[in-house]
């Protein structure tokens, strides 16, 4: 299974890259939300994101967004991780799709846990 991981910071990518992989998922890594639209768009057959809220140049809510309009075929079970925890952001990024909602810092144990129960409900789908 593919990754996508979307944050600016380079030392929480490497956590959450160094906790996937060791769950067996191969991953791609984004700086921001333009990078990341690239990225799935070369990268079609991601099936998990764990995306961050802010970031320059794009927002993790604008790329759900983008991402949305420019790949309506593409629905990956998708992750934000971040540090924000308003209702109201939350409820945006629920309707864009996201399945769940992890606050910095993380626990691997819990993001891994996540991503497997998220990836299994669709395959099964």
């Amino acid at each position: 299974m593919k990754a996508l991981i979307v944050d600016d910071s380079m030392m929480v990518r490497m956590q959450v890259k160094r906790a996937l992989s060791g769950a067996g998922f191969d991953t791609v890594e984004a700086q921001d939300g333009m990078d990341a639209l690239e990225k799935i768009k070369a990268n079609q057959d991601v099936q998990f994101v764990v995306l961050d809220v802010n970031m320059p140049k794009m927002s993790g809510i604008e790329f759900l967004e983008a991402m949305r309009h420019e790949l309506p075929d593409i629905a990956p079970a998708i992750v934000m991780l971040t540090t924000e925890g308003q209702p109201d952001l939350v409820q945006r990024a629920r309707a864009l799709g996201v399945k769940g909602w992890i606050i910095k810092p993380f626990k691997a144990e819990l993001l891994v846990a996540t991503a497997q129960k998220l990836t299994q409900a669709l395959a099964a789908s």
